[in-house]
């Protein structure tokens, strides 16, 4: 028989959960993790990873077809939509088993079946519809993720209109494609479909895409979008669906008018909702609001001995703010001395879309209306020598400072290679450094963070190359 007492349970195998139940074991507590589907979660499986495999693909193709640019020759460039799907599939895969080594290694024990709290620190485990196991500990932690948040009349049917689960495998290639929703993900996909040279039209409710991004950045991005020849539509609202057997008419309303548009396909990325039914809540001291578990600063729930993280407990819907949170979560548990809450003014922001989006802090909105006297430096990827010679000399790298005290309150990006880069000013926010030390700080030569280096002096009147 397995064990069936522990020190810790994690419900939920993601980032977040299989994260902290790695830190729990390294800190020497007997954990089980309960999972109903595939370690990972939905960021290793169904997001974040096969995602970026998937617009690497797109990446490669656009720069095939500007072979003749670097003195090179492609021709006929094609693609096969059922290679570049099983190619993500096929890392997605790799990466899965890779997190089911580590709980191996770490020697977690895994429950593959659906969790649900079942009275203090106890948790029942089923698996097609039979009870396998009734699990306790003195310590849950639920992250049970999130999904596809849906409205009325625009709900997806897994054929026709899809979320992005289904746009991750389409069986065939559609020509036509809108796409409900400007954040992260529907960029994405707009970005990937349209790279490969589908029509792609975006619909977003709001007055700019990528609506959490800095204005400037997000003003350039949809120039950039426009200029590859995707339409945006923004204060705009989808307000009807007519399903065909193998297109969708779309009523789009904006300024007072509808259009009507045809497309193959529809992706809606409106945002997620928390996976918080059939976990057991009811009966507990758990809240939730709008979608999501309410926890403290130490992602406890209402709940003595119950936790929540990851997408479950709300934005940013980030895997790197869930393991974060797990780390947290479990060396408070732990007792550990040097603790510290989570910031979300610390944790980047990327959307890898073309050209890429990154960010981490305060936008220059934000700042000024939170009373501040800012110092804005800019520097475009057209002043810097390795963009120019990787071809890649569309972009801009803008920083924020307090005027008064130097500090760095946010960095913004766009253009290639950005969702790297922007770790720089990441560390910098974390350090508290000010822009006298990133002044002084010496930047490799030819690197496009040289421009990270030079958006700092131009914020004191000093960039060099401008």
């Amino acid at each position: 028989m397995a064990d069936t007492n522990f020190d810790l349970i994690v419900l939920g195998g993601g980032p977040g959960g299989y994260v902290a139940a790695i830190r729990a074991s390294q800190l020497g507590m007997k954990t089980a993790l309960v999972e109903r589907e595939h370690l990972g979660g939905i960021c290793l499986n169904w997001g974040c990873i096969p995602t970026k495999a998937l617009l690497r693909t797109s990446e490669i193709y656009h720069l095939m077809q500007r072979a003749d640019e670097f003195g090179l020759k492609a021709e006929n460039v094609s693609f096969d939509i059922k290679k570049v799907v099983a190619r993500s599939r096929k890392v997605a895969g790799q990466l899965n088993k890779g997190v089911g080594f580590l709980m191996k290694k770490h020697k977690v024990q895994v429950f593959d079946g659906h969790g649900r709290l079942n009275g203090a620190g106890k948790m029942t485990v089923e698996a097609d519809g039979k009870k396998i196991a009734d699990l306790s500990a003195k310590h849950i932690i639920l992250a049970s993720g999130a999904r596809a948040r849906t409205m009325d009349g625009l709900e997806p049917d897994g054929k026709l209109v899809w979320t992005y689960k289904e746009a991750m495998v389409p069986e065939t290639f559609p020509k036509r494609l809108l796409v409900i929703g400007s954040g992260a993900i529907g960029i994405e996909f707009a970005s990937f479909y349209k790279t490969l040279g589908a029509e792609v039209t975006v619909v977003e409710v709001l007055d700019r895409v990528l609506p959490v991004e800095d204005s400037e950045i997000s003003k350039m991005a949809r120039k950039a979008f426009e200029k590859q020849g995707m339409k945006i539509m923004t204060g705009a609202k989808v307000t009807k669906l007519d399903r065909a057997a193998d297109s969708v008419k779309v009523s789009v309303e904006a300024g007072g008018k509808t259009d009507v548009i045809d497309v193959d396909r529809v992706i809606l990325a409106i945002g997620i909702t928390g996976n918080v039914e059939d976990i057991g809540l009811d009966g507990t001291k758990v809240k939730v609001e709008k979608g999501h578990v309410v926890v403290d600063q130490w992602l406890e729930t209402g709940e003595k001995g119950v936790y929540a993280i990851g997408d479950l407990v709300g934005a940013p819907w980030l895997a790197h703010k869930a393991m974060h949170e797990a780390v947290i979560c479990i060396e408070k548990i732990a007792g550990q001395k040097d603790v510290h809450p989570l910031d979300t003014s610390m944790i980047p922001g990327c959307t890898y879309c073309q050209p890429q989006v990154a960010s981490v802090g305060m936008t220059e909105d934000t700042a000024k209306e939170s009373g501040r006297k800012v110092k804005v430096g800019r520097f475009p990827f057209q002043g810097n020598g390795k963009a120019i010679a990787l071809g890649e000399a569309e972009g801009l790298i803008k920083t924020i400072f307090d005027a008064e005290t130097g500090e760095l309150l946010g960095a913004h990006m766009i253009g290639a290679e950005v969702t790297e880069l922007i770790q720089g000013y990441g560390i910098a926010r974390t350090l508290e450094t000010t822009e006298t030390e990133l002044m002084h700080t010496v930047f490799p030569h030819p690197t496009l963070s040289e421009m990270m280096h030079e958006s700092v002096l131009d914020a004191y009147d000093g960039a060099l190359h401008i």
